[in-house]
């Protein structure tokens, strides 16, 4: 596919929406919309059998959800993804990592939106106070067994497509590791 024209249609401080005129390998022409947002990383802070969550209302689906720590850079702030990742950690739960090794880089929705994620497996734990964002100021977090996840997942307390990505990650990454 080749891109004939663009134009942004919407625009905020956390997102593009972008009107694409394209050329497929067809030769048709037409529309294709696209939503531009930065990138995130996405954390599993892992204990000896469980990880620890957080649960927020998330008003695009009008509900709370349990999901791993996971976010962007804010404001001016910047780095690398493994600096992101252990910001977003003490962000949200306080804790910090003494290990953090990356498994994998995902999309999400690259059908229509062109952010991904980097997810990291955040080892020895140490615990400290959130320093959450005023977005953030509802969210809890806890440890969750593995066993509880599993029922999580099946009774839709986890809904979050990023987690249920990560934690796949991290399954292949227990049963291959030395």
């Amino acid at each position: 596919m080749e891109c004939r024209a663009s134009r942004v249609v919407y625009e905020n401080a956390w997102m593009t929406v972008r009107e694409d005129t394209v050329a497929r390998d067809d030769g048709s022409v037409g529309p294709y919309g696209v939503v531009d947002k930065p990138d995130f990383a996405l954390v599993i802070p892992r204990e000896t059998g469980g990880v620890w969550m957080v649960e927020q209302y998330r008003y695009a689906i009008g509900r709370r959800a349990w999901e791993l720590p996971q976010g962007s850079w804010s404001g001016d702030a910047r780095g690398d993804a493994e600096a992101l990742a252990r910001a977003e950690l003490a962000e949200e739960t306080g804790i910090s990592a003494g290990s953090v090794v990356r498994l994998g880089h995902l999309y999400g929705a690259y059908g229509f939106c062109s952010q991904g994620f980097d997810v990291f497996l955040a080892t020895d734990l140490v615990a400290g106070q959130p320093r959450r964002e005023p977005t953030e100021s509802d969210m809890v977090h806890r440890f969750v067994r593995d066993a509880e996840l599993a029922e999580m997942v099946r009774t839709a307390a986890v809904v979050d497509a990023a987690t249920l990505a990560a934690w796949c990650l991290l399954a292949w990454h227990e049963a291959t590791a030395g």
